[in-house]
């Protein structure tokens, strides 16, 4: 009797969920959506998706050959999306929040810069002007324009004919520098007469090529970009954005459909369905069990259709364990299915209870790397989000997908998340209530 009655209550459920059109393609037709932009975000297939570059404008007030080698320079910068304009323009543009950074090249900038380049002091000032809520994009932008300036300062500095100049006046100041003991003096005066000297050489003999004289300063070493493993394993794909992406949205439409589950039976019970069942003979656990069971099949049907378009259309792979990538949607499916009779054990009204759990399941998603990798959260938050079962998930589905590794790293994800869904079960039977207040 009570197989059958669990088994009637599933067979329910599903006819409504499957009969009511709109509703269901909306649950999948969401996350779906969603999924498909916030992929696109995070590297796309290939995890490795162009993005445009930084916007910069630049004012040349200087107009010396270092000022248009440096806007030269940045021009030719793949990171950079590079306007020249006038002061005034510049700083406006900043303000109004058009452009992420401007630079200014201050009148003397070049010269000053080359002589600088052998002075302690006197250095001039670069004038970079940041839009304060585009912190990140400047720091980028500042790396790029300190490697630019130092090479064609020191092009300049280093060639035979300027270089020769900046020199000699160096050498002219050595005297009246103070803080120079007469040995630092003479060691300093000694260094500069040499490479004077060398200089002279490379302009009348041609002793090196012009290439190796005047390339000027360069950043010392090249980086190589490896991926681990998976890149090879995989041909060549690497990183798919999209494989975050859907396991982080369809969690969330997921949870938001198990706080319509949670409604559904305070509705039930606000028109005394509830009552009437309590006569048949059921028990409470027996209907809840069944509410349980029919809201898990449609989480874990939500979650397969949503997996399986962005592996038709996307190429996500499961670069990992198959049951254990099964294992962890079977898992989330429980988790969610119970999180939604909690909310019908908790609640009053729906109109009460709609808006605070749609609370909770936005904190939970985003506390739980959804929107965004949790990498990205500050150290401090990140270990309280070990405490987030949605954490847990994700980093289930990254580890079955992209990561490509074994059962064994969502052995941890799947018993958090079945260990949740058990405790808002066992708290949604004691706390149910027949009857509305």
């Amino acid at each position: 009797m009570t197989m059958r009655a669990l088994l009637a209550i599933v067979i329910k459920d599903l006819k409504l969920h499957v009969g009511n059109r709109r509703a269901l393609i909306l649950t999948v037709a969401v996350p779906i959506a969603f999924a498909s932009f916030f992929g696109g975000i995070f590297g796309g297939q290939s995890g490795k998706t162009k993005t445009s570059g930084v916007p910069v404008q630049v004012a040349d007030l200087d107009h010396s050959e270092i000022s248009r080698e440096i806007i030269t320079n940045l021009a030719n910068d793949t990171s950079l999306k590079l306007t020249e304009v006038d002061d005034h323009s510049a700083r406006e543009a900043v303000r109004l929040g058009k452009v992420a950074v401007a630079v200014i090249l201050p009148k003397n900038f070049g010269e000053e810069a080359a002589r600088g380049f052998f002075r302690a002091k006197a250095k001039p000032g670069l004038i970079v002007l940041h839009d304060p809520s585009r912190n990140i994009e400047a720091g980028m932008v500042g790396g790029i324009l300190t490697e630019h300036v130092i090479q064609a300062v020191s092009r300049n500095v280093f060639s035979p004919v300027s270089g020769q100049k900046f020199v000699r006046s160096a050498l002219t100041d050595i005297d009246q520098r103070s803080g120079l003991s007469a040995d630092d003096a003479r060691v300093l005066r000694s260094l500069l007469t040499n490479v004077d000297e060398w200089m002279g050489r490379v302009q009348t003999n041609n002793a090196l090529d012009s290439n190796s004289a005047t390339g000027g300063l360069s950043v010392p070493f090249s980086v190589v970009e490896e991926e681990s493993a998976l890149a090879s394993k995989h041909d060549g794909e690497g990183f798919n954005g999209y494989a975050h992406s859907f396991g982080g949205m369809s969690m969330q439409f997921v949870l938001m459909a198990s706080i319509e589950w949670g409604l559904s039976i305070l509705l039930e019970r606000q028109r005394g369905l509830w009552r009437r069942l309590r006569s048949a003979p059921v028990s409470r656990g027996t209907l809840l069990a069944g509410r349980a069971l029919s809201s898990s099949i449609i989480a874990l049907g939500t979650l397969a259709i949503c997996w399986a378009f962005s592996m038709v259309v996307f190429h996500v792979q499961i670069s990992g364990s198959w049951p254990g990538f099964i294992a962890c949607n079977v898992a989330l499916a429980i988790f969610a299915a119970s999180l939604g009779l909690f909310i019908a054990a908790l609640g009053r009204t729906p109109e009460a209870t709609r808006g605070i759990a749609i609370f909770v399941i936005l904190i939970l998603v985003m506390l739980g790397g959804a929107w965004v990798p949790a990498f990205i959260f500050p150290e401090w938050l990140q270990k309280i989000t070990m405490l987030i079962p949605t954490r847990w998930a994700m980093d289930g589905f990254d580890a079955m997908t992209w990561r490509g590794l074994g059962f064994s790293a969502v052995v941890a994800p799947v018993a958090i998340l079945l260990g949740y869904a058990a405790a808002c079960a066992v708290l949604a039977h004691r706390c149910f209530r027949w009857e509305a207040d």
